[in-house]
């Protein structure tokens, strides 16, 4: 980091967002670093979108302060800073290579320098023979690789994409998500909305789950899975609700020579080391004992889906 510069490049604090009545975005607060992968997850209607835009400055907040790499959000800003938007749109009568440039411009770069990343750019999206082909001539994907160039084309310092990976495939999937790493590797900071589980399991150093525009929890993700109860597979001879401090001993499978498999779930703030020394001080024999590491999107509906059904 650059002597001088911010700590986080992204910091809100005690966020307010109203429309009449109706409550956006209710007190909420985070901060990202450089070189982070943010995840900003929530259902829809939860109020990330509304809060990206006004970290862009396209709302301002009703209460709350927010701080883009040092600053308040604006024009400031706007050179180190990328955007992907959910709703997307090009200029269609303009090339691949006009529509960077120009959004390079837009950026505060010149038009040498915007048209040379910009090229670079479309090389390695493989779209190298495609830069003087207008926008309205190119598939539905060469046309989400050249909106991701736009995003970009200055090497932001602080990325932010709002639902990126929706109507993307496969492919193109996996391209944004070398671009999201890649661009943490080279010290930016990434915040990326999405409602699905998976990219960020892939992606996120931290996360944030919202609902009905309240910070539900921020952590890491093991922190997430914490919230959850430790869950096991074990494969024993007798059932291990016999073990003190154990819960919910369910069998799930079938006899076999006298061995059965248990999906077992620890007391709150059981540890599993503590119960195979247990099994072991006890004569408990047995064949598998193997934790079951909850996915992202059981985390997301343990934490959010009894907050996402309160009014």
């Amino acid at each position: 980091m650059t002597p001088g510069a911010p700590a986080t490049f992204l910091r809100l604090e005690g966020v307010v967002k109203r429309f009449g009545d109706f409550t956006a975005v209710d007190d909420l607060s985070f901060a990202v670093a450089p070189g982070e992968v943010f995840g900003f997850l929530g259902g829809n209607g939860a109020g990330k979108t509304t809060s990206l835009r006004m970290v862009l400055d396209i709302l301002r907040p009703d209460r709350g302060s927010i701080d883009v790499l040092g600053k308040p959000p604006g024009r400031g800003a706007s050179a180190k800073l990328g955007f992907l938007p959910e709703e997307r749109g090009l200029y269609r009568t303009m090339t691949a290579i006009e529509t960077i440039v120009y959004f390079g411009r837009l950026k505060g770069m010149s038009a040498g320098d915007a048209r040379r990343e910009g090229l670079t750019l479309l090389e390695r999206f493989g779209l190298g023979d495609f830069a003087k082909t207008t926008v309205d001539k190119l598939s539905k994907g060469m046309a989400q690789k050249v909106q991701l160039a736009t995003a970009i084309v200055n090497k932001p310092q602080l990325l932010i994409l709002d639902e990126p990976f929706s109507g993307l495939d496969p492919v193109n999937q996996g391209l944004l998500e070398d671009e999201i790493l890649g661009a943490a590797k080279n010290g930016a900071a990434v915040v990326f909305s999405t409602h699905v589980m998976q990219h960020a399991e892939r992606l996120c150093d931290r996360l944030l789950f919202l609902a009905h525009g309240r910070k539900q929890f921020e952590g890491t993700q093991d922190g997430a899975r914490a919230t959850l109860p430790v869950r096991l597979t074990l494969v024993s001879q007798q059932s291990p609700a016999t073990l003190a401090g154990v819960l919910g001993a369910t069998e799930i499978g079938t006899p076999s020579e006298g061995w059965q498999a248990w999906d077992v779930q620890l007391a709150r703030g059981g540890n599993p080391d503590d119960l195979l020394q247990q099994c072991t001080a006890q004569g408990f024999a047995l064949r598998r004992f193997e934790q079951n590491r909850p996915s992202m999107h059981e985390v997301f509906l343990h934490i959010v889906g009894g907050a996402e059904a309160r009014p």
